[in-house]
């Protein structure tokens, strides 16, 4: 769904940054590096102590190099295997460092049991999602599709996050946490059944 946003961002917004660091002679997995390690240590630092509102703006603040990297590495040629590999490793990371590090607040100043449980479920969905596809892709299938894209849960949860806690609304959260949930069981079960489908085709074909 925010992948239509995409290329605005990249060529609008970023485009500046994108040509400083191509400029500093800065590499697209370094971009890589620095933007997971800045977002793994805004959600594990700021979130188990209850800084939800800072613990958002400082992982906003690296967010945004996955996509400064990917332009990065267009623009002056330097795609490679090892760089989109490379980058979904260290996505995976961050995602778990998101959802890890509010699954902490919930088990300390959240004091919230129920969401520590929801928060968990949804960390471990969101791995399933990713490595579905990239199963199904590694044999040859598409797996594409479904609610709940990687853009989608990172900015859902990270502005319902942070607008709960600006205007002491948990319950935006909560929500949101629910609605995760739902979203990446759907995806899953859809991408089961996508690559099931074509698995039963390529049999009965080569029958």
């Amino acid at each position: 769904m925010l992948e239509r946003f995409k290329s605005f961002w990249q060529n609008v917004m970023l485009a500046p940054f994108v040509n400083l660091f191509i400029k500093l002679g800065i590499s697209p997995d370094t971009v890589t590096l620095v933007g997971t390690l800045g977002v793994a240590a805004g959600a594990l630092i700021f979130f188990p102590q209850g800084e939800l509102l800072i613990g958002v703006l400082f992982i906003t603040a690296f967010v945004f190099s996955d996509l400064v990297d990917g332009q990065m590495a267009r623009k002056t040629g330097k795609t490679s295997k090892f760089g989109a590999f490379w980058d979904s490793t260290l996505d995976r990371i961050g995602d778990g460092a998101i959802f890890g590090g509010l699954a902490l607040y919930f088990a300390g100043p959240g004091d919230y049991y129920l969401y520590l449980c929801v928060t968990l479920y949804c960390l471990v969905m969101g791995s399933v999602t990713s490595y579905a596809r990239a199963r199904a892709e590694s044999l040859g299938w598409d797996a594409r599709g479904g609610l709940a894209e990687r853009a989608d849960r990172l900015v859902s949860i990270l502005v319902m996050t942070g607008l709960g806690a600006i205007f002491d609304l948990p319950i935006l959260m909560y929500v949101t946490l629910w609605a995760l949930a739902a979203a990446s069981t759907y995806t899953v079960v859809y991408r089961v059944l996508k690559v099931r489908r074509q698995a039963l085709a390529e049999d009965a074909a080569r029958a």
